[in-house]
């Protein structure tokens, strides 16, 4: 599979890369503190799994919550435990002299996984899917320029070829689609047996009651 993609799709990756380094040079390495930041904010996807966890805090929130928290673990065991090492394909800067070079000149980090597909692309195309089918669509699809900056300092960065970011974005939006039917059958579930403690307190829990100020009845009140 990796000798396949290789093969097949080196004219692209290859450009793409080509681009790239055009970049850092005319730019004198401008964008390399920049994309290096945005690779250690999307490191493992614990951002988003983070952000999961606020939404569903709170009650109006919480499908949007739950269906961005199952997209990222669906995301992930796609990812990290099944195709990574099912395709096995070299990370960029141990396959090619050319690329390696460029790796030491923005000073790109090792890495002992395979790089197919690109773990931090799926990880917040999961998100962001998961946000755009969940929430207000004026807004939401403005995530996915997100998805782009991502790719980009990830090619940028040497730690993947751009078909890598191509096949984090498929992933992430089918386990973000998975993740919705998940979450619409959970809510389905918990609708149907919300006379239960447990499923009304999933339902209706909301962090900022917690905060409230208990006012205590007229006749309770102590008069000195």
């Amino acid at each position: 599979m990796a000798g396949w993609l290789n093969s097949t799709f080196s004219g692209l990756d290859s450009g793409v890369f080509n681009a790239m380094h055009t970049l850092a040079e005319k730019a004198g390495g401008f964008f390399t503190p920049i994309f290096k930041a945005v690779s250690i904010v999307g490191e493992k996807g614990i951002i988003f799994f983070v952000l999961a966890i606020i939404l569903m805090l709170f009650a109006k929130s919480r499908k949007g919550g739950v269906c961005m928290f199952g997209a990222l673990a669906i995301g992930a065991i796609i990812t990290s435990f099944i195709l990574k090492d099912t395709v096995a394909r070299v990370r960029p800067y141990d396959a090619s002299a050319e690329y390696n070079e460029f790796w030491q000149f923005v000073g790109g980090k090792t890495s002992d996984s395979f790089c197919f597909p690109s773990g931090h692309t799926t990880m917040i195309m999961a998100a962001m899917t998961a946000l755009f089918i969940c929430f207000n669509k004026k807004w939401s699809w403005a995530g996915f320029f997100g998805v782009i900056i991502m790719g980009a300092a990830r090619v940028y960065m040497v730690a993947h070829y751009f078909t890598d970011v191509l096949g984090g974005i498929a992933v992430g939006i089918i386990a973000a689609i998975i993740a919705y039917l998940l979450t619409r059958l959970i809510f389905f579930l918990l609708d149907k047996y919300k006379d239960k403690k447990f499923c009304a307190f999933c339902l209706n829990f909301d962090v900022r009651n917690l905060f409230k100020k208990q006012n205590l009845p007229d006749d309770d009140v102590e008069i000195k």
